[in-house]
């Protein structure tokens, strides 16, 4: 109030040049549109610099006397002007100015030492630690003479005699003035009495009006809600401001604040939410328009200390604007949410269509639920009907330690009566930390989750899994509602079409790649991952390629069939497989053909190791039928070593290097013979 007295006054006596010259020179910071806000508060020392700077660019040592006494006339807040027109007389009015203090200054205090019918006595002390300055003295004396012209009377004659600044341990003001008007105040008629009045409420009007055109522009909440309370000052003048409105979409109320601790903010929140009594310093209302109640406004005076009179008309007459302009802005809100639903639904719609395996179909239902449901957490988890349990394949919206604890649990159906049920009705479960079986409670308590929602995925009647939904504590706020479960099972719908579609594209991947009856990496997945172990090679290091060709495998067909020879195809892959180390590729070529790709070798004698395991791999005959069938392999070993430029080219020359190295091994035994190779 007194910054925003300041800027107006040197800018009607000096311009606005003047006004920028001041602030620069009181180096505050703030614009002067900031400081002319009623929400603006600034420290002592900042409304010192900024006296000292207006007196020193206007010229005027004396300046702060007529701005104080502009005040009431001109600056004061009109809800203010009413309240002390209504305390009826100067006398009360002084008498009530320490409270009026007490309410809107930490850094002093005033004490009325007497009040008479006509004279007053006033001490006002600042606080230790700050310095005096004479200029606060005299914007005081402008103010305090002009109290009785509020009732038409003549303004007060003050004395200072004492002064902080003088050395006095405080400031004493002896006020006088006539009870009764003195011309020429007089000649001015019957109604000179209520013109100030009469100038408030037609400025209370303006601002009350003028805050409600701010509040409609506001475009989102985040702009209206922040202005609701930077604007309850032209309705109520108070140090601190609360406000709590339901947010629009469910969760936590919204809350922002004025003047208050960060510390002191939930505890107030809570109880005026409650409905408790905030104290006799309290000025509460309800936002409340004609469609709903948002919330509830608080003007919050320092306690033991109240308003000057009864603000609550006041303030629930802005808090009426107030509810309409959040009336508008929530209207905005839905249609914008349901906009950027719509498109969500979109984007998931063409991130489906372009999800080539299950696990990006999963991150990308995932990625979506947030926006479609309105919840913070959500999760895809699928079934695994040989293990009996469900395991978290996508999850977003959880911390980094939340997130591992989801993707490391494992739902089994025998542990979990919520699964167990979900696999024998196909419904959705609503869930709660206090509700439930005891697993459920521990897993959603470690996730740090308030509610949650599954819903099945369901392909005709075969159990995929479960898309989730879910809130963390304390933002649900009864989230979980049939229009949350709709477009829940929408998405669990798309999503069981889309898992369907992945999984035969992963089949028919499968079947171009590997060998139909061992399931092995065919010729053509083994030739790809040689090519990638070669691209990786670093130096000091080499990539070897087995080949294996069985012995007597044709007499195996002959002798005992087809069906014979292929289930020893079958228990020489598993074989292969075990005798092999870890991260080795083990594929089927052709036929009896088999080759294992060893992609990190320290050189080549290191292969020698893994020739010798699948050596032994077939010392043991294999039983076919109940016959045990010896079955031997002749291998062949090639290995390159370094960086390689041409990588395909070197893939295709190891697989021929070591089929040589195999036909040689096959035939060492053996008179030489024509090669089957160059037979005609």
């Amino acid at each position: 109030m007194t910054t925003g007295l300041l800027v107006s006054y040197v800018r009607e006596r000096a311009g606005e040049a003047a006004v920028e010259e001041t602030l620069r020179r009181a180096g505050v910071p703030f614009t002067a549109e900031e400081l002319s806000e009623p929400s603006t508060w600034t420290s002592y020392d900042t409304r010192i610099r900024l006296f000292t700077a207006a007196t020193e660019v206007l010229g005027d040592p004396d300046a702060m006397f007529p701005m104080g006494a502009e005040a009431l006339r001109n600056g004061m807040n009109a809800a203010v002007v009413l309240l002390v027109r209504a305390m009826g007389t100067p006398r009360q009015v002084y008498a009530r100015l320490p409270r009026a203090v007490a309410n809107f200054s930490t850094t002093s205090t005033m004490q009325v030492l007497e009040a008479g019918a006509t004279t007053a006595t006033i001490r006002y002390q600042l606080h230790e630690g700050y310095v005096h300055s004479r200029l606060d003295c005299d914007y005081a004396r402008g103010l305090i003479s002009m109290v009785p012209t509020v009732f038409g009377l003549a303004p007060a004659q003050v004395v200072h005699e004492e002064c902080e600044s003088s050395g006095y341990e405080a400031c004493v003001y002896h006020l006088s003035w006539d009870r009764r008007q003195r011309l020429p105040w007089r000649r001015r008629g019957a109604t000179t009495a209520a013109d100030p009045e009469l100038a408030a409420l037609r400025i209370q009007v303006r601002s009350l009006q003028s805050a409600a055109t701010d509040l409609v522009d506001g475009v989102d909440l985040d702009t209206v809600l922040p202005r609701i309370v930077e604007r309850a000052a032209a309705a109520v003048l108070a140090p601190a401001y609360l406000l709590a409105v339901s947010a629009p979409a469910g969760g936590a109320p919204l809350v922002h604040s004025a003047g208050l601790p960060d510390a002191d903010v939930p505890g107030l929140t809570a109880r005026l939410l409650a409905g408790e009594d905030l104290g006799p310093g309290a000025v509460v209302v309800d936002v409340r328009s004609a469609r709903r109640t948002h919330g509830r406004l608080a003007a919050l005076h320092r306690p033991g200390e109240g308003g000057l009179g009864d603000e609550r008309a006041m303030l629930a007459a802005y808090a009426g604007h107030a509810a309409a302009a959040l009336d508008l802005v929530m209207a905005l809100e839905g249609s914008r949410l349901e906009t950027r639903r719509a498109g969500a639904l979109l984007d998931l719609a063409h991130g489906l269509a372009q999800a080539a395996d299950v696990p990006s179909t999963c991150a990308t239902v995932a990625r979506a639920l947030p926006s479609i449901v309105g919840c913070d957490n959500a999760a895809v988890m699928l079934w695994d009907p040989a293990a009996g349990a469900l395991s978290t394949a996508a999850t977003v919206g959880l911390p980094a330690d939340r997130e591992t604890v989801m993707r490391t649990t494992s739902l089994r159906a025998e542990e979990v009566p919520e699964l167990l049920g979900m696999l024998s009705d196909r419904e959705p479960r609503v869930l709660s930390p206090t509700g439930g079986s005891a697993p459920m409670r521990r897993l959603l308590t470690s996730l740090g989750v308030s509610d949650a929602v599954a819903v099945p995925l369901l392909a005709g009647s075969t159990f995929l899994g479960v898309v989730t939904a879910s809130w963390s504590e304390g933002q649900s706020g009864g989230a979980v509602d049939a229009d949350v479960l709709a477009r829940l099972r929408g998405v669990g719908d798309q999503a069981s079409t889309a898992l369907q579609k992945a999984r035969l594209l992963e089949t028919v991947r499968h079947q171009a790649t590997h060998d139909a009856l061992t399931g092995l990496p065919n010729r053509v997945l083994f030739r790809e991952r040689l090519a990638t172990a070669l691209a990786a090679v670093p130096d000091g290091s080499a990539v070897g390629v087995l080949f294996c060709d069985l012995d007597r495998f044709k007499a195996v067909n002959d002798t005992l069939g087809h069906a014979a020879g292929d289930e020893l195809l079958r228990q020489v892959s598993a074989r292969l497989r075990a005798a092999v180390r870890p991260g080795d590729t083990v594929g089927r070529l052709s036929g009896d053909e088999f080759a294992v790709l060893l992609p990190r070798l320290g050189g080549p004698a290191d292969a020698d190791s893994v020739v010798a395991r699948v050596d032994e791999a077939f010392a043991e005959p294999f039983r076919l039928d109940g016959t045990p069938v010896d079955v031997g392999t002749s291998t062949g070993v090639a290995v390159r070593s370094g960086p390689v430029a041409d990588v395909a080219a070197v893939a295709e020359q190891l697989l021929r290097d070591a089929d040589a190295a195999m036909y040689r091994h096959k035939h060492r035994d053996r008179p030489p013979a024509p090669s089957p190779r160059q037979a005609t």
